[in-house]
Parts: structure tokens; C-alpha cells; sequence
């Protein structure tokens, strides 16, 4: 699928185009402009697809939605999301939106008239509520929020006033700004049968329609990768391993990982099937900031782009943005014409080869993972596909390496050098992405 072969760069709306923290639900502020304006670059870095955070009516962040069928006045109004959607597409580029159907904001609609007609309301049942209880917002009665954040109401998917809101709303998103696919936010808490429900929906328009899940934990969740419910899942795993394994020299760890969910063993849980993959994004501190010896970064990219799974590149890393969790979300979304441009241009002309390299080669996007040479600060892996044969190999130590793996000849994917490919010599730092010949 157009999926498993694209490179996707993710953008958080509200940040990037530097919209006020607060909704104040007053004029309607055309800022979308701001990404339509940078689609051509977009293009010419090689990214496919981009995956754009929540961008609906909300009172804050985007996960806090009052209205799904209508683009948050901060950003614009429903012409300006349709026609962005049309230039990425003119660009050939596909969209993805991000889908919250876990919770809504305490101003949405039908929680608004709960608290005003209480029993009485014929929404009561689109949410978990006790009215013998109360809230911390004091409204007479409890209900659930979102892992405990009262700020966002939790959705009853059992209730078929909320499936038919949420059915019409993924319709309209498809129907009228032609949308190419969806994130469902926080899918580990979402039951299996929503992502049939889902996958039925999406299917009726088109049948290439992208659904990956928001998942922390992957452990039990390989079933849910297949035709009748998602495309792919997070990989919150090999984000968390490659990170560690770099700044701890110790490539055994990131490989545990590949190994353990991509191997040729049976029990390995994802062989065959493509994770999302990313280095960062807007919930957790910028690569940049993450890796603390930045000569690394070239190995932590590669790795990211040859490992088995779809890419993601969060806006502005490819710069080396900077952004710490530690100092809250707003730290990890700032406006896109905030971000120093000038910085790490090596990066981000590596970001654009490895684009093209991994959109190119079908061995990257569909091929078996073998791992050939693991050393602590050195590491070479196989990845194949009916006959094309292609080698990562990196070094994150001050020193020389040769990387063995077979004799035969192969061409670097990314400088174009024709070597042995029992010869593969890795300066300090060095990343190379060997294809055999023949």
C-alpha cells in the first residue's frame, strides 16, 4: 500500500502556525496558510505523506475537541482545510489526520447539555456518569476523564449516539476534504471492535484508507495489525530503544528490539508488518535535545529510515530542533518560523537522501530484517526483498571499522561508492546504506 512505502513528516497544527494557547471561540484566524506555504519544501525534502495533529474545534490543544465537523477558528475554517488538502495532494503528497475518539473537551455540545439537563438530557449516555457524584469542577455529578484528567470527558463508544457522531464526522473528513487516512489518539484504550467499525468506514470510500494506532505498549498488540482493523501501531519500543542504545553505546539494545519484533523466528511479533516509527514527536522531547552526543544523529536517522517499519519525521527535526518534555508541551511545539533554519543543514540533507533511498527501495519497505555484525558502538543488518539485497551499516565510535558481510560487490545508497561488500569501511560517526549489485 501507498502506506508502507511513504515517509511521513508530522506537523502539530496549533504550534506550527503559532495559534493563541486558549480558544477564546471568537474570530476565525486563517493561519493554515502557514503549512500550505510550506508544502513545496515538504515536497522537496521527499516526504509521501504528512500526518497532521488534531486541527478540529477545541478549547486548548487539539484533545480536547467541542466540534468534530468543524476546523478550530485558530487555525481557519473548513475552506481553508479543504483546499490544503488538495495542495498537498497537487504536491503528491498523501494526508492524514488525527483521529480523537477517545474523549472530547468539556465544552463539546452534548456534554454541555448534560450539565444542563442532567437525568433529563438524552445524551447522558454518551458518557460514564454518576449523579449521585460530583466533579472537581463542581457540576453535581462525576464522570470519567481521560486517565484521570478531568479536562477531557471520556466518550461511552457502546452508545450509538456516539458511533453514529463519530461515523458521520469520519465520513465528512473523507467526503468533504478528502482525507487519506486517520491516527486514532490513544488506540490502547480503544476496544477492538471500534477498529473494525472504523475500518468498515473507511473502507466504504476507499479501500486504501490509512488507520494507525496511538499505542504505548505493542506487547499484545499484533493482532490488531491486519486487513479488518489497523494498518499499523506505534513503535514506542525501537523510539525508546535507539535513543538509549546511542547514548549508551550499546547497539545490543536497539537490535534486542529489531530482533525480537522483526526476526525470521516465529515467535517474533510484528515480522511482516510496518510500525510507525519515529525519532520524536510533539509528546515527548525533540531527538536533538534526547541524544546527548550529536555526531550521532546521522546513525539515529539511518537507523530510523532502514529499520523495518514507516518513518516519521517530527517538523523541524529535521533542523535539529530543540524541545525538552521536562518543560512542558508547549516546549516540543513551537511555531515553525520560530525554528533556526540554518542549523544542521547536513542533517537535513540527509533526512532528504534517506527520504528518496526508503521510498525508492522495496526491500526497506517490505523486506525480512537479518541482523549480520553487532558490536557495542557498531552494527551492520540485512534487509531483502525478492532478490534486492541491501546492508545498513553504522558506527557511533571515535575509531575505524570494516564491516564484513559478503563477497560480493554493492554500491552506497547514499555517496554512490562501489565496494566490496566483505569491505565495507565506516569512518567515526559514519552511516552507510550498501545495495548489491547484480
Amino acid at each position: 500500500m501507498w502506506f508502507d512505502e511513504s515517509t511521513f513528516y508530522q506537523i502539530y497544527p496549533l504550534g506550527y502556525c503559532k495559534a493563541e494557547r486558549e480558544n477564546d471561540f471568537g474570530e476565525v484566524r486563517h493561519r493554515l496558510q502557514c503549512i500550505e506555504d510550506d508544502i513545496p519544501r515538504i515536497r522537496d525534502l521527499g516526504f509521501r505523506a504528512v500526518l497532521l495533529n488534531p486541527l478540529f474545534e477545541s478549547e486548548r490543544h487539539g484533545y480536547d475537541t467541542v466540534d468534530f465537523f468543524r476546523v478550530d477558528r485558530r487555525l481557519g475554517d473548513n475552506g481553508d482545510l479543504k483546499r490544503l488538502v488538495e495542495k498537498f495532494h497537487e504536491a503528491g503528497i498523501k494526508v492524514v489526520l488525527d483521529g480523537v475518539f477517545n474523549h472530547v473537551g468539556r465544552k463539546f455540545a452534548a456534554f454541555e447539555e448534560v450539565k444542563r439537563y442532567r437525568e433529563n438530557s438524552d445524551k447522558k449516555d454518551w458518557f460514564y456518569i454518576n449523579f449521585g457524584g460530583n466533579s472537581p469542577y463542581n457540576d453535581g455529578f462525576w464522570y470519567e476523564g481521560w486517565e484521570g484528567h478531568m479536562e477531557l470527558v471520556k466518550l461511552n463508544l457502546q452508545c450509538g449516539g456516539v458511533t453514529d457522531y463519530i461515523r458521520r464526522a469520519v465520513e465528512f473528513w473523507i467526503d468533504e476534504f478528502g482525507i487519506d487516512g486517520l491516527r486514532l489518539d490513544v488506540a490502547y484504550l480503544l476496544p477492538e471492535w471500534f477498529f473494525e467499525f472504523l475500518r468498515r468506514i473507511g473502507r466504504a470510500k476507499r479501500l486504501d484508507f490509512f488507520l494507525m494506532g496511538e499505542v504505548i505498549h505493542i506487547q499484545n498488540f499484533a493482532k490488531n495489525i491486519s486487513s479488518e482493523r489497523l494498518d499499523s501501531v506505534t513503535d514506542y519500543e525501537c523510539y525508546k530503544g535507539l535513543t538509549s542504545a546511542l547514548n549508551s553505546d550499546n547497539f545490543f539494545e536497539i537490535a534486542h528490539s529489531l530482533e525480537r519484533l522483526f526476526g525470521v523466528q516465529q515467535w517474533c511479533l510484528y515480522t511482516g508488518k510496518n510500525l510507525f516509527n519515529f525519532a520524536d514527536n510533539h509528546d515527548v522531547s525533540r531527538a536533538f535535545t534526547a541524544l546527548k552526543d550529536k555526531r550521532k544523529l546521522s546513525a539515529l536517522y539511518a537507523v530510523l529510515y532502514t529499520m523495518p517499519g514507516i518513518p516519521c519525521v517530527y517538523y523541524g527535526s529535521e533542523y535539529g530542533a530543540e524541545g525538552d518534555k521536562s518543560q512542558g508541551d508547549d516546549a516540543l511545539r513551537p511555531a515553525f518560523d520560530a525554528i533556526d533554519k540554518n542549523k544542521n543543514g547536513e542533517l537535513c540533507a540527509l533526512i532528504g537522501k534517506l527520504n528518496a533511498i526508503r521510498c525508492r527501495e522495496k526491500a526497506l519497505a517490505y523486506g525480512n530484517f537479518e541482523r549480520c555484525v553487532l558490536n557495542n558502538k557498531y552494527m551492520c543488518f540485512r534487509r531483502e526483498k525478492d532478490g534486492d539485497r541491501i546492508y545498513c551499516a553504522f558506527n557511533i565510535s571515535e575509531g575505524d571499522v570494516t564491516v564484513r558481510v559478503e563477497e560480493a560487490e554493492g554500491t552506497d545508497l547514499l555517496s554512490g561508492e562501489v565496494r566490496n561488500l566483505n569491505d565495507i569501511y565506516l569512518p567515526p560517526f559514519a552511516v552507510k546504506i550498501f545495495k548489491k549489485n547484480g
